[in-house]
């Protein structure tokens, strides 16, 4: 049988070659990623136990098994690099879903979990068409952000992300549902055998000097290590001297806080720490099991006894409670460290980074499963000036809400990584776990994650200056994508003022909608490719129900603060480098009353959940001539259409290779060497489910800068349901 030792789990360097060796070493990176996340799912004890749901917040077990593999396929279609859908149901039931976002959609009743082996299958089919992607690869080195490989990469690292949130699910499984202690699978994740199982032979904690020094952060294009799009830019900082906790927070160290009530004095706790305490009634750690007046500790699939010299397991909530309960009994001011002072405990630890880490189960601290899938003694791995556990063993909470570095860009295959995270709600982990791996074990590593999310994650002290972080900025007072330079303009483009005398577009366009739709049943209407809006909120004046989706995440959030806070602000440039400020409620508009009865949600109008059907309106707005495949989208639009229902298409008709390959193109071109429209196109694709009821011109304006402007004319088309 292999052990977990077999499964290599270092970075690919993207700067090593010949290309060929490269191309073999992407598969094996590939290949053991993928074996190592299926074995994790060998802990559940049979089928029955993948549709477990441990914690209410996220979906069952199946949904993370299918999850992973259908990311895969999603991005290889979106990067062009196939043009094959394996499954596509599963691709958009296993889509989107894992981080309790308000758009993600973790009602039961939408979802018919598959089989295991369905499933279990379709991962076998994923594998092979990875597998065949990779064989026909150009591949140039070094490989970088916009290789076609990256694609590959970005489903590889994200894959390892899961292996580590997927066992805190697991860890959170009744052992019922798991494995029994003498099967196999318990020898592959070895846990350490190394603990104290008396509070009072723990090793006392004590505050250690820090010396102050430059911070320098933001990982440059060309690094050899894969990145996530919220490492890259620039960020320097001066630290000044402080101190830190010699080890991390132990189970024993954190007793002290259960034993004084610390959970039953909401004077420990932030305002949001209440709520939770309120919601989930919590009296210990949730790894902990009070057991005929001893205490207990859940590991990945077992219970042992409490090893109370390893590191204790809490959400941002407990860490930061623990710490303003331990700056009262020391009178010090404690709390949790920055992003910015651990990375200056780290650079003083002299700790390396990948890849000169020596040679494989070496690593330097308890991470990438080098030394066990556990945690271990928080005294067990030591560097520079005795402190413990600089990274690894558990993740360390810390007191920054995660946020972009200058000159951040997102990923065009994934924009949805951070900039939801950018919202004030997140806090930064740092240091890794034990089963953090890839990517998630560098030193730019940043994940973020919600203050009461569970993970491999605890805490360490320090004490420092003010909290820079302290007095919340209410995010919605103070836009977050002033930067980004689309979000902007499409919040121009929907709630700015109008320009030349031409009617705001999305509020003409729903205006339309609304007059078409007069005589017929308004009870349900979709707003498909919605950007940031406007035309769902104008909808909802005449509809009981209003959903509108978009593959772009960071629209959806931009629609969402909307309905959540009231109000939206941005920054347009004038000229230059210069930017005005621009700020809107939805009062203004006379919508406030109908935010409740629109919904907003990601997804893919090419492939869209089962759920979203039955429609008296389907609008999509300038949708098709950005699809990949918008044959495909027309030609399937009326299962999700009531019979008398009606579509309606605007659309400039501007075909573009960058959106559509030219195959694709629904007019703009010649056949046998008469020229196409794309009106043509459309009554091509429409015609055996549709009739064709009106047509008019609607102009446009977009603008840019203070001086210059976009004017176009879009088609509008009403089609009716046969």
């Amino acid at each position: 049988m292999d052990t977990l030792r077999d499964f290599h789990t270092r970075n690919l360097l993207l700067d090593q070659g010949p290309p060929e060796v490269w191309r073999a070493r992407l598969r094996d990176y590939f290949d053991r990623t993928t074996a190592l996340y299926e074995r994790l799912f060998d802990c559940l004890r049979d089928d029955a136990a993948f549709y477990v749901q441990p914690e209410p917040l996220r979906h069952p077990h199946i949904f993370y098994y299918g999850h992973t593999a259908t990311f895969y396929v999603n991005k290889l279609n979106l990067a062009g690099l196939t043009d094959e859908r394996i499954h596509p149901e599963f691709e958009s039931m296993f889509a989107v879903g894992v981080d309790e976002m308000s758009w993600d959609d973790l009602n039961p009743a939408h979802y018919r979990w598959p089989p295991v082996a369905e499933v279990r299958a379709y991962r076998t089919r994923m594998k092979a068409l990875v597998h065949a992607v990779i064989e026909r690869l150009p591949i140039e080195l070094p490989v970088g952000w916009d290789s076609p490989a990256w694609a590959l990469l970005m489903g590889i690292e994200h894959e390892r992300i899961h292996l580590e949130t997927s066992s805190v699910l697991i860890r959170q499984t009744a052992l019922e549902h798991l494995k029994p202690p003498a099967d196999p699978v318990h020898a592959f994740w070895v846990r350490c055998p190394q603990m104290r199982t008396e509070p009072g032979s723990v090793p006392r904690n004590e505050l250690l000097p820090v010396p102050g020094g430059r911070v320098e952060a933001g990982k440059p294009r060309g690094h050899k290590l894969y990145g996530w799009d919220n490492e890259y830019g620039r960020h320097t900082v001066e630290i000044a001297p402080f101190r830190a906790s010699r080890y991390l927070v132990s189970n024993a160290e954190y007793l002290a806080f259960v034993e004084a009530g610390g959970y039953r004095q909401p004077r420990w706790w932030t305002e949001e720490g209440r709520a939770w305490l309120a919601y989930r009634k919590p009296e210990h750690p949730l790894f902990w099991r009070r057991a005929g007046g001893h205490w207990r500790y859940r590991t990945l699939a077992a219970e042992i006894d409490m090893p109370w010299d390893w590191p204790v397991d809490v959400n941002w909530l407990e860490a930061k409670a623990f710490c303003n309960w331990k700056a009262a009994q020391t009178g010090r001011p404690l709390r949790l460290p920055t992003e910015d002072e651990w990375l200056r405990l780290r650079d003083h630890s002299g700790i390396p980074d990948e890849p000169d880490w020596g040679p494989a189960g070496s690593a330097p601290g308890n991470i990438n499963l080098e030394h066990w899938a556990s945690a271990c003694p928080v005294d067990r791995f030591v560097f520079r000036d005795g402190f413990c556990d600089v990274v690894g063993n558990v993740w360390q909470w810390t007191e920054t809400p995660i946020d972009a570095f200058e000159g951040f860009a997102v990923h065009p295959l994934y924009d949805d990584f951070s900039t939801p995270t950018f919202d004030d709600k997140h806090n930064l982990i740092k240091g890794g776990s034990f089963i953090s791996t890839g990517n998630e074990a560098s030193r730019h590593a940043r994940y973020a994650f919600r203050r009461h999310f569970f993970q491999h994650a605890g805490l360490r002290y320090v004490e420092a200056g003010e909290n820079p972080y302290g007095a919340r900025v209410e995010r919605s007072t103070r836009n977050l994508y002033e930067t980004d330079a689309q979000v902007a303009q499409y919040c121009e483009f929907h709630y700015g003022p109008e320009y030349f005398g031409v009617a705001n577009f999305p509020a003409a366009c729903a205006a339309l909608c609304l007059q078409y739709m007069q005589d017929r049943p308004r009870r349900r209407a979709l707003d498909l490719g919605c950007a940031v809006g406007r035309a769902a909120y104008e909808l909802a004046r005449g509809f009981a129900q209003v959903e509108g989706i978009d593959y772009t995440a960071r629209f959806i959030r931009v629609a969402l603060a909307l309905k959540e806070q009231g109000r939206i602000a941005w920054a347009i440039p004038t000229e230059g480098e210069l930017t005005e400020a621009r700020e809107l409620r939805l009062a203004d508009l006379g919508l406030a009353e109908v935010g409740e009865r629109v919904a907003f949600w990601q997804g893919d109008a090419t492939n869209l959940k089962p759920q979203f059907t039955g429609y008296d309106l389907i609008f999509a707005g300038n949708l098709i001539d950005r699809l990949a495949r918008p044959r495909a989208f027309l030609q399937r639009v009326h299962e999700r259409l009531q019979r008398g229902g009606l579509l309606i298409l605007t659309s400039p008709y501007t075909w573009l290779e960058e959106y559509t390959p030219k195959s694709e193109w629904l007019g703009g071109y010649r056949r046998d060497g008469r020229p196409v429209s794309s009106l043509e196109g459309l009554q091509e694709c429409l015609h055996t489910h549709f009739r064709l009821v009106d047509r008019r011109e609607l102009p446009f304006v977009l603008r840019e800068t203070a001086r210059k402007y976009q004017h176009t004319v879009a088609e509008l088309t009403v089609w009716e349901r046969r």
